[in-house]
């Protein structure tokens, strides 16, 4: 059962003072809630000192998502945190950059089935950030663990 409070709260991502601060902002998303499109638009506020995108604001575009997919999809019976989080900077990153966050149902489905057998997993996630030009500028690996709340009794 999915949490129609976090469908509301989703729709209003973009208010969100980082984001709003770092120039991010989520593009669309899947009625499902299964896939996010965000992009970071370069601007004076989110350039480092050599013009390119301050690496915190890549990352940022990134923080949230895997997290909203696996709680709005396996919904209030679980507890979803992140676990650890890495981005590696391939290229000087310029202009418009777009990550897209995933996870398709099928296996959001198998996670629930094995959290539901064994109570607790951590599942990795990968997303890689373009440039306009298709050009990958970053990749983000994320942890995310999951848990059962009936397991918690």
């Amino acid at each position: 059962m999915k949490n129609p409070k976090f469908g509301r709260l989703i729709t209003k991502i973009n208010l969100y003072p980082p984001f709003l601060g770092m120039g991010i902002r989520m593009k669309s998303h899947r009625d499902d809630f299964t896939r996010f499109d965000v992009e970071l638009k370069s601007r004076w506020y989110n350039r480092n000192l050599f013009g390119t995108h301050f690496g915190g604001a890549l990352y940022s575009m990134c923080d949230p998502f895997y997290v909203f997919i696996v709680t709005m999809n396996l919904g209030p019976g679980y507890i979803v945190w992140d676990k650890t989080a890495a981005i590696e900077f391939l290229k000087p990153a310029k202009g418009t950059i777009l990550g897209i966050f995933e996870i398709e149902q099928e296996r959001l489905n198998e996670m629930r089935t094995e959290v539901d057998k064994l109570g607790k997993s951590t599942y990795h996630f990968t997303t890689e950030l373009v440039d306009e030009s298709g050009q990958i500028v970053a990749r983000v690996s994320k942890e995310v663990y999951v848990r059962s709340k009936a397991a918690r009794r």
